[in-house]
């Protein structure tokens, strides 16, 4: 549980959340993605669509890539257009990729056909980066987005979240990691906030 922990991301900008293993860096983001329910405080998006939720507002990246053994890559990208497409149409006017587009931005469209079971860890990793590009949202929920990329492939990730901040997305990271992003700000949390 956090006490006294009040923060706000205005458009554009990005939120680097920072602490030690344990001290619920993950928490916050599973909070702010409505995976974990908030017990008290509240939560707000100014400006969004008043219908939908906090969480609905957000593309929760975290630990686990959500990709689907049996589908090929861009069947899983398919899937995830298909299933959060009309949310995406009335909160965020980002641009949104073609499920191929994405995979060559990703440059992973070598693997299109392939089941996501047999992709390495980085092409996994990739995959699920490139649901951020199909369907945008506002809000990218990042938890150690730079986890199994190689050199090259943080820095085009690096370039497509600044991208995101350009168009006016926001960006809350936790993550142990400095990323170049720009409109950044930091919350560092720390055991008094815990209660």
């Amino acid at each position: 549980m956090f006490t006294g922990l009040s923060f706000s991301v205005g458009s554009g900008a990005s939120l680097q959340v920072t602490g030690a293993n344990g001290i619920g860096k993950s928490s916050l983001l599973r909070t702010i993605a409505g995976l974990v329910s908030l017990t008290e405080g509240e939560l707000t998006v100014e400006d969004g669509d008043p219908e939908l939720t906090v969480g609905e507002h957000c593309h929760y990246f975290g630990h686990q890539n959500s990709n689907k053994p049996a589908l090929t890559a861009l069947e899983n990208l398919s899937f995830w257009r298909d299933f959060t497409a009309p949310m995406s149409k009335t909160v965020f006017d980002g641009s949104a990729q073609a499920p191929l587009a994405a995979l060559e931005m990703l440059g992973i469209g070598h693997t299109a056909s392939i089941p996501a079971a047999y992709l390495s860890a980085g092409q996994g990793r990739r995959l699920a980066l490139a649901r951020l590009i199909v369907t945008p949202r506002p809000i990218w929920l990042m938890d150690e987005p730079t986890s199994a990329l190689d050199t090259t492939s943080e820095a085009h990730l690096l370039y497509l979240m600044n991208l995101h901040l350009k168009r006016g997305g926001m960006i809350i990271t936790a993550t142990h990691t400095e990323l170049a992003l720009s409109k950044k700000q930091k919350l560092h949390l720390q055991a008094a906030e815990l209660a």
